[in-house]
């Protein structure tokens, strides 16, 4: 019975013991050509991804393109009777005749309204806001395209005005004026504002513009 039970257990055993090598030469093998070529795309993906670490890690002053200038301070001067103190627009970076404007102020320390609204707290004046976007749409009302005079310009009323967040010094306002309605025989312009602070809406409302001789 022993000599039979170890008969069996060989023929068990037997057939598996050669079948380990043929089973591990049946792993595909790359050669070294196959595997360099394959290698060759991660390499330029971590190219790639090297590249968008670098462009990611550029300096913050380099990353921000500057405002387009549409109109200058110089072009603005020769629109607007405004002087300083109270010529409140920097510069139009956006502009379509007839239709709107878009011009920035430049919200600084030395703005001279910072010296009393409020000295420990400086805070651009709601009226000042509302004041640099009325200029904003005289660039659009003083222009022939609608026409306007540039001998008189006249702020004639404010509606549904509401301020939505403080702008304070080191702020960049931006502010679009767009005609709604215009009466070219009373020289009256009907026209929506909106002033942002970095996409964030500060202050909007509507506003209503007079132009013509006296």
């Amino acid at each position: 019975m022993e000599t039979a039970a170890m008969a069996r257990s060989a023929s068990y055993t037997l057939p598996y013991a050669p079948l380990r090598p043929a089973l591990l030469s049946l792993r595909p093998r790359r050669s070294p050509a196959l595997s360099a070529q394959a290698g060759r795309p991660l390499v330029a993906r971590c190219a790639a991804a090297g590249g968008d670490r670098v462009e990611a890690e550029a300096p913050i002053e380099k990353r921000f393109p500057p405002f387009p200038a549409v109109m200058d301070i110089n072009q603005i001067r020769d629109i607007l009777p405004h002087r300083f103190p109270f010529l409140l627009v920097d510069r139009v970076i956006d502009y379509k005749p007839g239709e709107y404007a878009v011009g920035i102020k430049n919200v600084t320390i030395n703005d001279n309204f910072f010296l009393g609204h409020f000295p420990e707290r400086p805070i651009m004046p709601g009226v000042l806001m509302v004041e640099a976007m009325a200029q904003v749409g005289a660039l659009v009302m003083l222009q022939p395209e609608v026409g306007g005079s540039r001998e008189n310009f006249f702020f004639a009323g404010i509606d549904k005005v509401r301020f939505r967040k403080p702008v304070i010094a080191g702020d960049t306002l931006i502010m679009r004026m767009t005609l709604i309605k215009l009466q070219k025989r009373f020289g009256i312009a009907k026209m929506e504002g909106k002033a942002y602070v970095g996409g964030d809406l500060v202050c909007e409302g509507e506003f209503l513009m007079a132009t013509g001789s006296e």
